[in-house]
């Protein structure tokens, strides 16, 4: 307990002083991290491009593997959710608010903004765009989650350790250097990583929701009204989390799903249909025929190619490593007593083709729009690219309500899901941390989303995320080599005693002699 409470102190002295620097210096806090963030993305996108990958070829060769029966937990455990309400727990975890703003952004950004390799505006690059949109939210991302939560997840619930990242290393190390500064040090990186995206997360949010009230009802966008949109968010996500995952979280994120699957379905009907249903199968082929070459593209003699590789595809994949202590802990725990194999079909696979469907109804509409001569995104701010989109369609105000409205939960969800985590991190990895803990972290998040978002000092916070994603990197492919040693050597164990009893029971009896 000794050990939990220094590393949320410690976690939390870390996250202040960011947040302080944000506050008295924001332009330096984000001047200094973007010049770090850019010399990583320009030295080590090689790496990120490489260490993704091995990512996962580990993950699929794992459904394959020998240890894929293996359950993550004890034999007779079941699992605590069913599949739908696992499945909706992990796209609302795992992407949340971040996708309903990029579905519109993304794709516009890359077909008319700065295309990958296409000229702007042309018919290739609008193919492009919806291609390379796969990409960044595909299985990619959800392989970095994967090895991550499924690390955990086997510790934890197969072998009874404790639910903390440094846990998952003791094969490596030893567990008195994991009990030590070397594990303090690991854990206290996931605090930091967690509460800084988080926080970043809830200050972009608030100024999305507040936005979407502006363009729709001509409510101010200024502090005040996000301050008041944060502080309504943030009773409610504290008492989703005081509820518990079992009701909070799990009918929350159902809701979410059927609210955000009831607006996909509403602008597919209404908008493009035949247009949004042949840019989707046109890309899904494009992203598949050019799985690997997306996959490896680093561009080394051109840098206009190369300058989009780093601000897209470098940036994407240090961030979904900058989340995964946070989304992998959360998708742990909801994760307990499926087999390796189950938990990582679900995860790869169902969460990829759900966003791939969100892009392709949302982007594609967006992209109608801007095709029919409507510049959607010189003429409104990124925040509002959904609702400029919607407002050009049948029953455009409902839909862009119902938008918020998912935003909104979205929100609550992201919030409440990072308040158990960071409960769990402090709290010696306990599956159950308690309210007060809870509710504490929750008022943390706030309070620092208010300050940053007051002194504007949100991109140098996220910049301190992308640049906590390198030494992380390390980390997770430790975890990764920790688990295959730990699990080879149980399944070697076990059919080593299967032979012998095999052996014993099939040897031919001893006869008595005369």
């Amino acid at each position: 307990m000794k050990n939990a409470t220094s590393v949320f102190w410690y976690g939390l002295a870390v996250c202040g002083l960011f947040v302080l620097w944000g506050v008295v210096a924001p332009e330096h806090l984000k001047t200094v991290t973007s010049d770090i963030t850019g010399a990583i993305s320009t030295r080590f996108g090689w790496y990120y491009l490489l260490i993704i990958v091995v990512m996962l070829v580990f993950c699929v060769y794992l459904i394959f593997s020998r240890f894929n029966h293996i359950k993550l937990g004890k034999e007779d455990d079941q699992p605590d959710f069913n599949l739908p309400t696992w499945f909706a727990m992990l796209f609302s975890a795992g992407m949340g608010m971040g996708l309903v703003f990029w579905t519109t952004a993304e794709p516009i950004s890359h077909a008319f903004n700065k295309s990958p390799v296409a000229p702007e505006g042309s018919p290739e690059a609008i193919k492009q765009a919806l291609q390379y949109s796969f990409f960044h939210w595909g299985i990619h991302a959800w392989a970095v989650y994967a090895i991550v939560a499924l690390v955990l997840a086997y510790f934890k619930f197969h072998k009874g350790y404790p639910g903390l990242i440094s846990a998952t290393l003791v094969p490596l190390f030893g567990e008195k250097q994991m009990q030590g500064i070397a594990g303090k040090l690991i854990d206290i990186l996931a605090v930091v990583a967690t509460v800084v995206g988080v926080a970043a997360t809830l200050g972009f949010g608030s100024a999305q929701i507040n936005e979407g009230l502006a363009f729709l009802f001509d409510t101010p966008s200024n502090f005040s009204s996000q301050l008041i949109i944060l502080v309504i968010s943030t009773a409610l996500f504290i008492f989703s989390a005081w509820s518990g995952l079992s009701k909070g979280i799990k009918y929350l994120s159902n809701i979410n799903m059927i609210l955000g699957f009831a607006l996909m379905v509403l602008l597919l009907i209404v908008g493009p249909t035949i247009y949004i249903l042949n840019m989707f199968t046109n890309s899904l082929g494009g992203y598949i025929t050019n799985f690997f070459e997306m996959s490896f593209r680093i561009a080394p003699l051109n840098e206009g190619n190369r300058s989009w590789i780093d601000g897209w595809t470098i940036f994407y994949w240090a961030w979904w490593i900058s989340w995964s202590p946070f989304v992998g802990i959360f998708i742990a725990r909801i994760s307990k007593g499926r087999t390796i194999k189950e938990f990582m079909l679900g995860v790869l696979f169902v969460p990829a083709i759900v966003c791939f469907i969100f892009f392709a109804v949302f982007g594609v509409s967006a992209l109608d729009i801007q095709q029919q001569g409507i510049d959607v995104i010189s003429d409104y701010p990124m925040e509002t690219a959904t609702f400029a989109t919607l407002q050009h369609y049948p029953i455009g105000e409902f839909m862009s309500l119902l938008t918020i409205i998912v935003i909104a939960i979205f929100f609550i969800t992201s919030a409440d899901s990072a308040t158990f985590v960071l409960g769990m991190l402090s709290t010696s990895g306990s599956l159950n941390p308690s309210g007060s803990v809870k509710i504490l972290w929750g008022l943390c998040l706030s309070a620092m989303a208010a300050i940053i978002v007051y002194f504007g000092g949100t991109q140098g916070l996220q910049n301190v995320l992308i640049i906590a994603a390198l030494p992380f990197s390390v980390v997770i492919l430790m975890m990764g080599y920790s688990f295959f040693r730990a699990a080879n050597k149980e399944v070697v164990s076990k059919r080593s005693k299967k032979r012998k009893q095999t052996k014993g029971t099939t040897s031919p009896p001893r006869t008595e002699s005369l």
